[in-house]
């Protein structure tokens, strides 16, 4: 996919550009591509696959979320969907969370050099340890994950995070669809409502992604998200 076919498809999407947005890709790409080349950040490594797999597959999530809000991207990685999202989205205020540290330098270096301005923060946390931060525990309207996890542990991730009325945005493959009714418990207790899936398929290539959102309807209980590593080793 190259610029031309990216816009097109966002178009197709609903999604219209700002004209600084293409030149901030550029550069995203950019760095990306030599942070990668040190640092392993992913295995999508050429061009056109990552205005694919990457830029448009992160819009995505414009199917479900307003451009307007504060975002948190939990396991940002190397900022998917988060940083798409920002440059696309100047309403967006977006919170990138991920505990790795090439990962984080990474994110400080183009949050730094694509000059949002103030509208994106990077933290280093652990999903776990920021959702018991008390100033970070429901104040976000938007709580979006691309990371590798079952619905039930990203909702104990995600959940806590969402002011009562927010949305958690799981952006996953086709194994979500099996997933939804394992996790309907733990986001009940969680505080959130019912699981609503949304199929699309990626253009260029048809790959189906599956995009899992839960309204978040009462406050969640303050023994949750539970201590880091937990979560994932016992799934609520």
């Amino acid at each position: 996919m190259d610029k031309a076919e990216f816009v097109k498809e966002c178009e197709a999407l609903g999604v219209t550009l700002p004209p600084h947005a293409l030149g901030h890709f550029s550069l995203y790409l950019e760095l990306l591509l030599e942070y990668n080349a040190k640092f392993n950040l992913t295995k999508i490594d050429t061009p056109g696959e990552v205005w694919r797999k990457h830029f448009l597959d992160s819009l995505s999530a414009l199917l479900v979320i307003k451009p307007q809000g504060k975002v948190v991207d939990v396991g940002s990685g190397a900022g998917f969907p988060g940083i798409p999202l920002a440059i696309a989205c100047a309403g967006l205020h977006v919170t990138l969370v991920d505990s790795l540290g090439k990962r984080v330098r990474f994110l400080e270096e183009v949050v730094d050099r694509l000059d949002f301005g103030g509208s994106v923060k990077v933290v280093r946390a652990r999903a776990e340890d920021f959702g018991r931060i008390p100033e970070q525990r429901e104040r976000y309207t938007y709580a979006v994950t691309r990371a590798v996890g079952s619905l039930n542990v990203l909702a104990e991730y995600c959940l806590p995070l969402l002011e009562r009325g927010g949305v958690m945005l799981a952006m996953k493959g086709p194994a979500a669809v099996k997933e939804v009714q394992t996790a309907e418990r733990a986001v009940k207790l969680l505080g959130g409502g019912e699981l609503k899936t949304l199929v699309w398929a990626l253009p260029g290539g048809g790959e189906q992604r599956v995009l899992v959102a839960v309204e978040k309807l009462r406050p969640t209980p303050l023994a949750y998200p539970r201590r880091a590593g937990l979560p994932s080793k016992q799934p609520l």
